[in-house]
């Protein structure tokens, strides 16, 4: 079995120099930090894009030249495994989630709080434990078929995590789906929480690479003393496609007349709004309440229990693929790759 390890900077492979400052070590030198992964019953080769940088450099660009690299090496390797600043790793395995659909493969980002080259460091446990997941295997099929996130015992789905914690080492949480797996003396993979055993749209479907994006997305938190000009200028001013607004609990907004116009005047428009949740666990939903109902007959989009890594990298990954109203409308709301749970269009 052939592995790939694809380094792309962060934490993890930073050692500290005379002046006990963190800096990027030489990629090659790796492995001699980890000399364990070379008991695994698999071929570990190592694969750098770019110089080392840290996560929060990333850009939509980084994510397609990743989705690149792995979707060409497809035939050689059997799994990967994607070294990554911890910072915006939800926003990466987001991403990869929908430009590498139907991969059939375990794509594992994972990283540590610690640098490698520290005595408590996190970095060797993360590292060899999704080495190992990558490998698994049953009927001659790999066990992970899609992307996910390993820190601290629990491997989860890419696109339902998000980063928790900047100081604790299980730094993410899936707050609306289980982990897929948990490593303790054993491995234990929960094969009904699996991509495979879903109902994901991609399921069963032919693998083709969909890089594309339009970063053309913003973000408007709702908090109590908003004003009209705060939100007219979200919606006009920042010549954007779509606006994802953070609402409060299940997606309630001020139930305002000039809140409502607003909604409606953008939607003339053109503009595409969404309504993602303040709150990690639970999500949205439109029409509990009267003030989220009001969003719903707007004809705003419900993010549901998406995390708002997914639903912003969601939206950018359907407006690169150049999709009219109705069927972005459609996508949106569908779950394609275990990002959501399906909503039918009204």
């Amino acid at each position: 079995m052939n592995l790939l390890l694809i380094y792309t900077g962060g934490t993890v492979g930073m050692v500290q120099n005379d002046e006990g400052s963190l800096r990027p070590f030489d990629f090659d030198a790796l492995l001699s930090r980890v000399p364990e992964v070379q008991r695994l019953e698999a071929n570990v080769d190592m694969l750098e894009l770019w110089d080392p940088m840290d996560s929060s450099n990333f850009q939509p660009a980084h994510w397609a030249l990743l989705a690149e690299a792995i979707s060409s090496r497809s035939k050689d390797y059997q799994g990967f495994v994607i070294l990554h600043g911890t910072d915006t790793m939800a926003y990466t395995a987001s991403a990869l989630s929908f430009m590498l659909m139907s991969l059939g493969k375990p794509v594992i980002l994972t990283g540590s709080q610690l640098p490698i080259g520290v005595l408590r460091s996190d970095a060797r446990e993360n590292l060899m434990t999704a080495l190992e997941l990558a490998q698994l295997q049953a009927d001659n099929e790999a066990t992970i078929q899609e992307v996910s996130v390993y820190f601290e015992n629990k491997l989860y789905r890419g696109n339902r995590v998000y980063k928790k914690s900047s100081q604790a080492f299980d730094a993410f949480d899936s707050p609306n789906w289980e982990p897929l797996a948990i490593a303790g003396v054993s491995l234990h993979v929960d094969k009904d929480a699996l991509i495979q055993n879903g109902q994901a749209a991609c399921v069963g479907k032919a693998f083709s690479l969909a890089t594309k994006t339009n970063p053309k997305v913003a973000v408007l938190t709702l908090f109590p003393g908003m004003d009209e000009d705060i939100v007219r200028a979200a919606f006009s001013g920042a010549k954007r496609k779509a606006i994802v607004m953070l609402t409060y609990g299940s997606g309630n907004a001020p139930n305002q007349p000039w809140f409502n116009q607003l909604l409606r005047e953008a939607q003339d428009n053109g503009l595409i709004l969404i309504n993602a949740s303040q709150c990690k666990n639970g999500g949205v939903s439109q029409p509990d309440y009267a003030a989220s109902d009001m969003m719903r007959q707007s004809g705003v989009l419900s993010a549901g229990d998406m995390t708002l890594e997914a639903t912003l990298v969601k939206t950018m990954w359907l407006l690169g693929q150049g999709l009219d109203n109705k069927k972005f409308k459609e996508s949106f709301l569908d779950n394609l790759c275990g990002e959501r749970k399906a909503l039918k269009v009204d």
